[in-house]
Formats: C-alpha cells, sequence, structure tokens
C-alpha cells in the first residue's frame, strides 16, 4: 500500500493507453453511424492507435499479477475484514473477465479497421455486411466493457463507494481525452509533410467543435455524480469527495477541471479560434493532459492521502511512464508505414 501512489500512475497509463486504442476504432463508426462524410480523411489516421493494444495488454497483465498494490481492497477482502461485492469482485474472475473483455472489444476493434482498409486497398475483399454489422457492435461493447473498466479500476477501489452515473462518466471522458490526442496527432502528421493520405484543413474545425461539445458534456457528467450524492443525502458517497477535496487532492482536482472544460470551453466560443490550428492543437494538449490527471486522482484518491503523492514526482512515475510513451510512439509509428500512411524517411 505505500507504493499505492506510484502504481497509480501505473494504472492511470493503462487507462489512458487502453482507450486512445478503443477510440481509435471507435471514432470513425460514431462517424459512420452519423453520415459523417469526413471520416474517410481520418479513419485510417485514427485506426492506427489500435495499434496500442499490445502495450495495453502487456499493462494490464502487469496490473492483475500485482494484485493488492492495484486493488488496495483485496487484502482486506481475502481476510474477511470487509466484504466487497464478494460475487462480483472474486478475483479470479476478475482476472477472467478483464482479460477475456480486452481480447473481444480489442478483436472487434482491429477487424472494424480492417473492414475500412479493405474498402479502399482491396474492394474485392471487402465485406460491407459484415462491417455494418461491426459499426453497430462497436458502441454497444465500447460501453460494456468501458463500464466493467470503470467500476474494476477506478470506482470501486474504495470498497462501498459507488456512483450509478461513474461508467458513463469515465467512458465519456476517455473519449473526450481521445479526441484531444488524435487532434494532436493530426496536427504533427500534418506539419511533418510526409502523410501520402493529406487532409482538408477544415477537418481541424470539425475536431474543434467535437471537443467543444465533448468539453460541455463531460463538465454535466462530472457535475451530475456530485449532484446525486448531495440532493440524494448520500453522506457515506460523499466520503470520497470530500478527501479528494480536503486531503491534498484538490490542486490537482482543480486542475484537470481547468483543462477539460474551462480553457477549451472559454477558447472554442471564438470562432476564430476555432480555425486556427495550432490553437486547436493545444486545445487537444490540455485535454488530454487533463485527462491523465483526472483517471490519476480517481485512482489514488480511492485511498487515504498518506499514500497519495504528487504524480511523476519519483523515479518511478517517471520512468514508467517516459517507457510507455516511447513504446506508443514506435507502435504509432509502425502502424502509419504499415499502413502507408506516412513515406519512410530517407
Amino acid at each position: 500500500m505505500d507504493d499505492f501512489g506510484s502504481w497509480s500512475v501505473l494504472t492511470t497509463n493503462f487507462l489512458i493507453i487502453l482507450y486512445l486504442a478503443l477510440g481509435g476504432a471507435l471514432f470513425p463508426v460514431i462517424l459512420h453511424l452519423a453520415g459523417g462524410k469526413w471520416r474517410v480523411q481520418v479513419r485510417f489516421l485514427s485506426g492506427t492507435t489500435t495499434a496500442l493494444f499490445p502495450i495495453a495488454f502487456v499493462l494490464l497483465v502487469i496490473l492483475l499479477i500485482n494484485g493488492e498494490m492495484t486493488f488496495p481492497w483485496l487484502s482486506a477482502s481475502e481476510s474477511g475484514a470487509i466484504e466487497h461485492l464478494p460475487g462480483w469482485h472474486n478475483y479470479t474472475f476478475l482476472v477472467v473477465r478483464q482479460i477475456v473483455g480486452f481480447v473481444v472489444v480489442a478483436s472487434l476493434s482491429v477487424m472494424t479497421m480492417r473492414c475500412q482498409y479493405l474498402a479502399e486497398s482491396d474492394p474485392d475483399q471487402h465485406n460491407p455486411k459484415l462491417f455494418n454489422r461491426l459499426a453497430i457492435i462497436m458502441p454497444f461493447a465500447y460501453v460494456i466493457y468501458g463500464t466493467m473498466v470503470a467500476w474494476d479500476f477506478e470506482m470501486t477501489l474504495e470498497p462501498g463507494w459507488h456512483s450509478a452515473s461513474y461508467g458513463a462518466y469515465q467512458l465519456q471522458s476517455a473519449f473526450h481525452g481521445f479526441l484531444g490526442f488524435f487532434t494532436m496527432l493530426l496536427f504533427v502528421l500534418d506539419r511533418s509533410g510526409r502523410l501520402t493520405r493529406p487532409f482538408e484543413p477544415r477537418i481541424y474545425n470539425y475536431m474543434a467543435q467535437f471537443m467543444l461539445a465533448m468539453s460541455i458534456m463531460w463538465v454535466y457528467f462530472y457535475f451530475t455524480q456530485y449532484l446525486i450524492m448531495w440532493y440524494g443525502r448520500l453522506p457515506t458517497d460523499m466520503e470520497r469527495y470530500w478527501r479528494m477535496i480536503d486531503e491534498g487532492y484538490m490542486p490537482l482536482g482543480a486542475v484537470f477541471v481547468i483543462l477539460k472544460f474551462f480553457i477549451p470551453f472559454s477558447v472554442f466560443l471564438f470562432k476564430r479560434a476555432r480555425h486556427s490550428p495550432r490553437i486547436i492543437m493545444l486545445m487537444g494538449f490540455f485535454i488530454i493532459l487533463g485527462t491523465w490527471i483526472e483517471r490519476y486522482v480517481w485512482v489514488t484518491g480511492s485511498v487515504p492521502s498518506e499514500f497519495f503523492h504528487i504524480p511523476l514526482s519519483s523515479a518511478f512515475d517517471i520512468a514508467i511512464t517516459v517507457a510507455v510513451i516511447a513504446l506508443s510512439w514506435l507502435s504509432l509509428t509502425w502502424a502509419l508505414m504499415h499502413w502507408w500512411l506516412i513515406r519512410h524517411e530517407a
């Protein structure tokens, strides 16, 4: 438990990488279902994030092996000191459902992207009926699996704490973070001059509008949890909020609210900002950074503040985060080259 703050960084990195991979497959599906014709300009670039699934799986296995360091309720539950959702939180069941759920959703995501890729690269092999089925299944799979992840890796880390809207809140927040990251990726690739399939500048404006909408929706979900607990007079559920406010978490909590809502909302209200690629990219950076901090606060805020520390303030935090970023960049670069989306450097 003494190192829970550091292991929370590992959990945070896992959640961010996992949802970047899931978001890469889900984003073009959402645009397809909504009839967004501009999806054809970004769907393959979005799909490259599915290359992050192997990294996410390795992090998942490490977290599951570490047991109590990942799930602080585990030792007390096994000793009988607490009865923490005995049916749902049988640890063997937890491990099995997390691995099976990961494999199923990752497979669906890769199949979805492959169908879209074949539609252009090899039309004879493309199966539009299969793609349409996958496009319908994917949102349901994302919500079911994402809710399970939200419960296991965040909500129920504190025994007895629950929120009826937590699954939806984390899912929406994670997709918001994906939009921020993907906008940054678009900007970097566009400015590199190595894209073999350039996209129109108006795409930046579309991404800005999408991020603005998701920022508004995020603050709604965030406040909804507090509203239900406050007006419902649920003092035990409010304890986690009070601890996160009164015991050292408040500065980080304020930071992620500012990064994920106040700054993007204030900036994107201006039409000129929604047409500036540099400003849009910067807002994307703020959103993904805020999402990382948000995930860390919810994970580490599940235990008393004596086990809390400012993230990236120890050698372990920095080493594991740098390693994850480096491996993720290598995976994305490989996917971009493998799909011939960027030219090989001379």
